[in-house]
């Protein structure tokens, strides 16, 4: 069932924001909430990952992956880290640990690999030592590598079995989308050394490239699993409206450039309209659009009120939407953060449940929402 969202029609929580680096709210049902800034002076940060010690990796998309320290205290940029083609939206992008981190130390980046007459994303593997990324290999490569500098994805996320999905972009080249061969508007999945999983939908069928798990994507860049169902949920950006929550099964095609909620930039219909016979409807979508980014459930006992809810971070809003979840479908929207004036790329719930944000800026910024004392 998709729920479309109206431009006004709930209310958002207000936060007083200004001064310090911690900021009370105002009261709520939810009761008062502080955002405190843990480190500022990352350029352009775009994904993030806790470690088991507390310390957080972060990705710039120039091409720098950093070590954050619990107090802000920021590294110097990791050395291994392949080089980037930072064309636009491309560049270093999400970072993930392995489901056994802690026994191999590994870490994988998503970014934009130069090549051809342009670049296309890829999926890198490291082990993580003190300053660097050693034994670095790149383990998939996005087919074909185009002269584009849009619509790269990309978030990676560990599904309950380990596999890894990868969330791609159409690259703005429609007539990529219909070849099945070509990883271009699709999500994938692969197994954590980058070879295929038996179980994937198109394996044995010449006509589809193995690794796609999904199809009719525009730019998936916010991708979790459900905490309960183990199921993935994604959020992709549309165009001129048609921003899309997903909860995609394999073999599935959801619909881009065929069926859109959105329209063109330039005002024109997209497609065939919002529905066609063999194209998947969203789980909610958005009208106009916010420019959705990183998400993640709540499951944490710092707010509970927030568990179960699931996190969407805006770009061109430049807020937080708080939605409540009832089964698969989607039954409130709450914005938080209006009016604070930074783009909100990454939703991370670090191991002290609060909730971790990426502000995408020249001069970005992570920052914990937490209870007010």
């Amino acid at each position: 069932m998709k729920v479309r969202w109206i431009a006004g029609a709930l209310m958002p929580l207000a936060l007083a924001m200004g001064g310090a680096s911690a900021l009370a709210a105002e009261s709520s049902q939810f009761g008062s909430i502080s955002v405190v800034t843990v480190a500022d002076g990352l350029e352009q940060p775009w994904g993030l990952a806790f470690l088991p010690d507390g310390r957080m990796l972060v990705t710039e998309k120039e091409g720098r992956l950093r070590l954050v320290a619990p107090d802000g205290a920021l590294s110097e940029p990791l050395g291994g880290v392949p080089e980037v083609y930072d064309n636009g939206q491309g560049g270093l992008l999400d970072v993930a640990l392995d489901p056994d981190f802690a026994a191999n130390q590994l870490v994988y980046i998503s970014f934009s690999e130069p090549g051809g007459e342009g670049g296309g994303t890829a999926v890198a593997r490291g082990k993580l030592g003190a300053d660097r990324l050693d034994d670095v290999a790149v383990i998939w490569r996005q087919q074909p590598k185009l002269d584009s500098g849009h619509h790269f994805g990309s978030r990676l996320v560990f599904l309950k079995d380990g596999t890894l999905i990868v969330t791609l972009g159409d690259r703005n080249r429609r007539q990529y989308i219909p070849d099945m061969k070509a990883q271009i508007g699709k999500l994938v999945r692969i197994n954590r050394d980058g070879s295929i999983p038996k179980d994937n939908p198109f394996v044995g069928n010449p006509d589809y490239s193995p690794d796609i798990y999904s199809l009719g994507h525009r730019n998936a860049q916010g991708a979790t699993m459900h905490p309960d169902t183990g199921a993935l949920w994604t959020v992709e950006h549309g165009a001129r409206g048609g921003d899309e929550i997903n909860i995609p099964q394999p073999g599935k095609n959801y619909g881009w450039p065929v069926i859109s909620y959105g329209r063109e930039y330039s005002g024109e219909k997209i497609g065939e309209g919002t529905a066609k016979a063999g194209l998947e409807q969203p789980a909610y979508y958005w009208d106009p659009s916010i420019a959705p980014s990183g998400m993640t459930f709540y499951t944490a006992d710092k707010f509970p009120t927030w568990k179960g809810n699931l996190f969407v971070g805006a770009l061109k809003f430049q807020l937080l939407v708080r939605l409540e979840v009832d089964g698969n479908r989607i039954v409130k929207e709450e914005r938080l953060l209006e009016g604070m004036g930074e783009r909100i790329r990454d939703v991370v719930q670090g191991p002290d449940g609060c909730l971790y944000l990426l502000t995408d800026e020249d001069d970005g910024r992570i920052l914990r929402l937490e209870p007010a004392s």
